[in-house]
Formats: C-alpha cells, sequence, structure tokens
C-alpha cells in the first residue's frame, strides 16, 4: 500500500512539475513541499530501512544539480534543484541515473532548439523538470526489468 502511495506521489510531481515548468518555466513549493514529506512519511511506514538512503539521495541530487546552478547563474532554478532532492527522497539513489538520463535529455534538446533558432548555445534553455520526468520514467521502467 505504502509503495502504492509512493509511486503516486512521484507521479503526481513530476506530472504537475514537468507542466508548470513548460508553460511557466516554475516549479512550485506548494507541490515539491507536500511531496517530500510524503516520501518521508511513506518511507518510514513502509521501509524504514531506506530513510538514510533516500536522504542521502536527496542531499547527493540536490547538491549536485545546486553546483549546476551556481556555475552558470540563469540556466536552470532553483526549482530544479528542490525537484531532483525530492526525485532522491522517492527513489533513493536510484536518482543518480534518472538525472544523468534527465540532463543529457535537456542538452540535447537544448542544443537542438538552439540551433534549430540559430541561436547561441549560451543562451538557450529549456523547462528541465519536463527531462528529470523522462529520466525518472526511463529508470522506473527499466528496474522492472
Amino acid at each position: 500500500m505504502a509503495d502504492a502511495a509512493l509511486v503516486a506521489s512521484l507521479s503526481l510531481v513530476l506530472a504537475v512539475s514537468a507542466l508548470t515548468d513548460l508553460r511557466h518555466r516554475l516549479i512550485f513549493d506548494a507541490v515539491l513541499a507536500p511531496a517530500a514529506l510524503a516520501a518521508v512519511v511513506l518511507t518510514v511506514a513502509a521501509e524504514p530501512e531506506m530513510l538514510g538512503p533516500r536522504l542521502g539521495a536527496a542531499a547527493g541530487a540536490g547538491t549536485f544539480l545546486l553546483a549546476a546552478a551556481l556555475a552558470r547563474p540563469g540556466g536552470m532554478g532553483l526549482g530544479d534543484v528542490k525537484l531532483a532532492a525530492v526525485l532522491g527522497l522517492h527513489i533513493g539513489p536510484a536518482v543518480a541515473p534518472a538525472l544523468v538520463l534527465g540532463l543529457a535529455s535537456g542538452a540535447v534538446v537544448g542544443t537542438a532548439t538552439a540551433l534549430a533558432r540559430r541561436r547561441s548555445l549560451s543562451g538557450a534553455t529549456v523547462p528541465l523538470a519536463p527531462h528529470l520526468a523522462a529520466g525518472t520514467a526511463l529508470v522506473g521502467i527499466v528496474s522492472l526489468l
């Protein structure tokens, strides 16, 4: 039961964040905070031994994207950083390949968009949440195989 609720929480936060990032270039704390709380509560209820690894994954994912955001101001917002941390709370160490896939997807789309518009790659930005959602979904699907 808790596993299904965790998947539902993850699915909801990814869908809402991807849509709002696409439409408004924003990822709302009002979505992320309840999802983070749900992930912690559900983990404690169902798999308390996974709380440490999931907290570590959240800290690692958030720190990794924070470093990227600080390295290139304006390229990534703090909503993306917080979303990465929430993903870590939900999927634990599997967040690493999800981030790699999401960032790679975002880089490919950003490059293609800049080239299609004949703009400099240095100023190209794309909403990252849809790509993080896709990377997370792909990791989830592969884990079922």
